[in-house]
């Protein structure tokens, strides 16, 4: 059903409460006030509103004299600018714990590679990644025609209940598991179509990114340098580039492999940073996600502060002025 939130279309599912709603938004325990149909709800009370197709809300909150910098993909608020994966841990609760250190909210799953409950006798990764508190982002990993991405994407949508936020990757060759970007463009208008929000993994092309932005895509993710490499940002410049031409978020997808890689991209100006390898393959996993989270989070504060500029030659800290020997 569809709802209108501070004068926005939003679907939300059927049966829906307020303090559901709360908490997809990302505004659980957060200082709020909410009007809904014109009528003010009581914070304790959102549990007991059950919302209904055509409701208007308006949702309202005190920020200190500067702007809500949230992470927005796809109409949804998210603090956490750090998106992790769940592959190449060592067993279930290093993943949870990794993932909990991290503070991520969207968290990828490859769909045709992880148990995510079909197997009875297998672990669950919904038990310790419940959705109710996670975005779950079904990614295309190991897709490498158009075709297999798009059904890929269907049973995703299928097997978590009309879920149509996905990571689209269509990978040209097992070698470089550089994308192939004629079989992306392909299979990002088919999938836009068919009404998914579409998160894409791309070179560092600024024409193909802006391409993919046209088509429709809710997000555009080019690599900082091969899948699992950990070489971190090989073309800050082109990077850049894609920032300064893009209207919708720009994440950077694959190849950090340490916390200062991560701090670069979000001070280049990168709205978030995608990640697996460089958290899951670290000597102590849980500790590296801690690292990353606080990268993130310092590496956009850099931005949103702006760098002094650079110099070639000294600057004196302390006025040399009036000084005696």
């Amino acid at each position: 059903m569809q709802i209108i939130i501070n004068g926005e279309p939003r679907e939300v599912r059927e049966h829906s409460t307020l303090a559901e709603l709360t908490s997809e938004l990302g505004l659980t325990g957060k200082r709020i006030a909410v009007e809904l149909n014109r009528e003010i709800v009581p914070q304790d009370s959102y549990g007991q509103h059950q919302l209904r197709d055509g409701d208007r809300l308006e949702i309202v909150h005190a920020i200190g004299g500067g702007q809500d910098d949230a992470l927005v993909i796809a109409g949804k608020a998210y603090q956490s600018r750090l998106l992790v994966g769940t592959g190449k841990y060592k067993d279930m609760d290093e993943t949870r714990r990794a993932i909990e250190a991290s503070g991520a909210q969207i968290v990828t799953v490859a769909i045709r590679r992880t148990n995510i409950g079909q197997d009875p006798s297998q672990p669950n990764l919904l038990d310790i990644l419940p959705p109710e508190r996670y975005t779950i982002l079904p990614n295309t990993a190991g897709c490498y025609t158009a075709e297999d991405a798009v059904r890929t994407c269907k049973l995703a949508r299928e097997l978590l209940g009309g879920h149509r936020l996905v990571k689209l990757e269509v990978l040209g060759d097992a070698k470089t598991l550089f994308p192939d970007i004629t079989a992306t463009l392909e299979a990002a208008r088919t999938l836009v179509a068919d009404g998914f929000e579409v998160m894409v993994y791309t070179n560092d092309d600024p024409i193909v990114a802006k391409r993919l932005e046209e088509i429709g895509c809710v997000a555009v993710m080019p690599l900082a340098a091969p899948i699992g490499s950990g070489l971190g940002i090989r073309n800050p410049y082109n990077i850049l580039t894609i920032l300064e031409n893009a209207k919708v978020p720009i994440l950077v997808d694959a190849g950090v492999g340490t916390a200062s890689d991560a701090a670069i991209a979000m001070e280049l100006g990168c709205h978030g940073v995608l990640m697996n390898t460089a958290i899951a393959e670290a000597k102590n996993p849980v500790l590296m996600a801690s690292a990353m989270r606080k990268a993130i989070e310092a590496g956009r504060e850099a931005f949103l502060a702006g760098r002094m500029p650079r110099k070639r030659y000294a600057s004196a800290s302390s006025p040399l002025e009036g000084l005696s020997l």
